[in-house]
């Protein structure tokens, strides 16, 4: 008989907070223990069968919203996951990623079975989901290198020093803050708000934005 083939829709979810050793902000990920075979109790990535009635962008924000009730600004096709071994079934994965920002993770709340884990440090998860984190991983490492995505953790407007803080928790450097300032501000859509961060004990910073192209 000829295998069925079937098509689910897993998340992965980055918010940066702080560690509970180091207390540096890091990457953490929500993840949801399984209640049914396999891999029944081992935890895995939040997802599920594509439904008839969904498309896949909105079947990943329908996991987002009952996983931890957010709505991010940011959520992206990441990759299709379709090894021959990876579930019991003929299962192929298509993968997003949501990036965070700080205002909208304090709005989080966690869904039944759901518990976030530091983005490095998850256990062993169900199927191929260890590989799906690590692939995010290094994607998300790779991509904020030589684009723009930084700016899905932060607020329409950021200072410098936050904007070097968001590249420090998720690449897991130290940045030297003047060539990091330079470098910044030669990119031509980072432009000055005119602005200034409030309630600083200090000479208040600058706030800048994204000039959308």
């Amino acid at each position: 008989m000829e295998q069925r083939i079937e098509l689910a829709v897993s998340t992965v979810i980055f918010a940066l907070r702080p560690h509970p050793v180091s207390g540096r902000d890091t990457l953490w990920l929500p993840l949801v223990r399984r209640i049914r075979e396999p891999f029944l109790g081992r935890w895995a990535l939040p997802g599920g069968p594509l439904e008839p009635a969904e498309d896949l962008a909105a079947s990943a924000r329908t996991t987002l919203r009952r996983t931890t009730g957010l709505e991010p600004s940011h959520l992206e096709q990441l990759y299709s996951f379709g090894g021959i071994d990876r579930s019991p079934d003929r299962v192929v994965s298509i993968v997003y990623w949501a990036l965070v920002r700080p205002d909208e993770d304090a709005r989080a709340i966690d869904g039944e079975n759901v518990e976030w884990f530091v983005a490095d440090e998850v256990p062993d998860l169900a199927f191929d989901h260890n590989d799906i984190v690590e692939y995010a991983l290094r994607r998300l490492r790779a991509k904020i290198t030589y684009s723009d995505i930084a700016h899905a953790f932060t607020g329409e407007e950021f200072t410098i020093a936050q904007l070097r803080e968001v590249h420090e928790a998720v690449r897991q450097v130290r940045l030297d803050p003047a060539n990091f300032r330079r470098q910044t501000l030669a990119n031509p859509r980072i432009v000055p708000t005119g602005r200034h961060l409030t309630g600083t004990s200090h000479r208040p910073p600058a706030l800048y934005r994204l000039e959308t192209p």
